[in-house]
């Protein structure tokens, strides 16, 4: 056999063996099941593990900005006329929300922590100073407090009697940092000494700033990856005790800021929000890349928000029958002591339009109002997010209160807010370095496939060489052709086949 023969024959045998092996490994999956497997150890909420200090204390930074609607006619609107409200923000600030008194709880399957969250002013990111700029909107305190005792004729006469004297009335004006950060109020000076649960001060975001929501339980995700990040408990409690149905005070899902690796485009993603006073539910929307890293974009459907009529899960969540409020609302009074406070996306997108139609000045835009998560899928590591939540009244006629007399139910809004992050450029770099180890490892079999592939094309062209060389070979050799025998009779020749004779005779 010549060296041509064997290497041809050494070529194919190299070519399928490399096909079925790398064929066999894809079929198999065994590169994929041995990365995704090493994903599952990896990424659990455990000492040493590549996510945990990262989930102690997120790199990226976080932005809280806040909108607020300032009320021009609030006259008009007290003597029936349509509110019109303008926009005004944003005011960022940056959220710093390390996790504290990280524990590993119940043979370390579980880690409990808080979240405290400190909140400093940004100007560069701000659209006027916080301390000056003044903002028209519902006086809260006022509206709680009616809405409190409008059950009792003398209470309700006699706080009617402490506005008068107060002058305080359904509206008030203050500066951007009392209504986010606290002011003493006159109306619940007046009743604290009555009441001293009662606080004297008031602030959307009053006693938030360096605080923390309460203890949350983790599951690790050791024992099963799908865990990884999910809220075991609460408060101490595995189950809210707030709304009408057992399904409405589960505790579903992740804070937001851990989701377990290999995500699906079919699943549906539970976050379970302290500031809802429930769980809700997000479903893939799109395909996404943010600094080159592929992502899922999860969004809250309408369905989360829906009224009991379009979705009759959410009938839980009404306070009362008489309380069930329409598609794109949430009444939150059960946590906010009793005040009428109702969330929304903002400007009320994917609401019933008669609630954005009955204030002047909303315009729901799906880019500018929507929340979204975008998770890369491998790891599920947050790259991209925005949660924006609104905060309303709900304001109507209440008897004992003239100045509510020409009031029709209106659900009016207050602020609204857009809680942003984005993955750092450093933590980005090395989750393109895991992606990459991970690819090369997933396809590894399809490198075999593919030099199997190369090394069958070099076999046939060998073979195809092969063929056309002695094909060659044949057609060069020589055959002469038999002379005319007289005339080589003549010459005293004679031929036998091909070889020439000479007769001696």
């Amino acid at each position: 056999m010549t060296r041509r023969s064997c290497a041809i024959y050494g070529v194919g045998i190299a070519c399928a063996s490399l096909l079925i092996i790398g064929i066999g490994l894809i079929v198999a999956q065994v590169f994929q099941t041995l990365i995704h497997n090493r994903l599952k150890k990896e990424i659990t909420l455990t000492e040493g593990s590549r996510v945990f200090e990262t989930w102690k204390n997120p790199p990226p930074p976080v932005f809280m900005q806040y909108f607020f609607f300032n009320v021009t006619n609030p006259d008009a609107f007290l003597d029936g006329a349509k509110p019109i409200v303008s926009q005004v923000g944003p005011y960022t600030y940056r959220e710093y929300r390390p996790k504290e008194n990280v524990t590993f709880v119940d043979n370390g399957t579980r880690v409990s922590a808080y979240q405290p969250k400190t909140f400093v002013f940004l100007p560069e990111r701000s659209v006027g100073d916080p301390d000056y700029d003044m903002i028209t909107t519902i006086n809260i305190p006022a509206v709680a407090v009616m809405n409190k005792v409008k059950d009792s004729f003398w209470r309700s006469s006699m706080v009617s009697v402490w506005m008068n004297s107060l002058r305080v009335g359904i509206f008030m004006t203050r500066s951007v940092n009392e209504l986010l950060w606290g002011f003493k109020d006159p109306l619940l000076s007046r009743i604290h000494p009555i009441n001293p649960e009662i606080d004297e001060y008031f602030g959307l975001m009053y006693k938030k700033n360096g605080s923390n929501d309460g203890e949350f339980v983790y599951h690790t995700g050791e024992a099963d990856f799908m865990d990884y990040g999910r809220v075991a408990t609460f408060k101490g409690e595995s189950k809210l005790s707030l709304w009408t149905s057992e399904q409405s005070n589960m505790i579903n899902g992740t804070d937001g800021s851990a989701f377990h690796p290999l995500l699906s485009k079919t699943e549906r993603l539970y976050i379970f929000s302290p500031d809802l006073c429930r769980s809700i539910f997000m479903e893939f929307e799109k395909d996404v890349k943010v600094k080159g890293l592929p992502a899922y974009r999860f969004t809250p459907p309408r369905d989360v928000l829906a009224s009991k009529e379009e979705n009759p899960a959410n009938e839980g969540f009404c306070v009362s029958p008489k309380e069930c409020l329409g598609t794109g609302l949430l009444k939150v009074s059960v946590c906010r002591k009793g005040a009428p406070v109702v969330t929304s996306f903002p400007h009320f997108y994917l609401g019933d339009e008669k609630y954005s139609n009955a204030i002047e000045g909303l315009d729901p835009v799906r880019e500018h109002h929507q929340t979204y998560l975008d998770l890369n899928p491998t790891t599920g590591v947050p790259i991209r997010a925005s949660k924006r939540a609104q905060i309303n009244i709900l304001i109507n006629r209440i008897s004992g209160f003239p100045q509510t007399k020409s009031l029709n139910e209106t659900i009016f809004p207050v602020m609204f807010i857009n809680e942003t992050v984005v993955i750092d450029d450093v933590s980005a770099a090395k989750l393109h370095k895991l992606l990459l180890m991970v690819t090369l490892v997933s396809n590894f079999p399809l490198v075999l496939v593919g030099l199997g592939a190369i090394l069958l094309l070099v076999f046939i062209g060998l073979i195809v060489c092969e063929f056309k060389q002695k094909k060659s070979t044949k057609e060069d050799t020589s055959y002469s052709p038999v002379s005319n025998k007289e005339a080589d009779e003549k010459n005293g020749s004679s031929y036998v086949a091909l070889t020439p004779v000479i007769d001696k005779s």
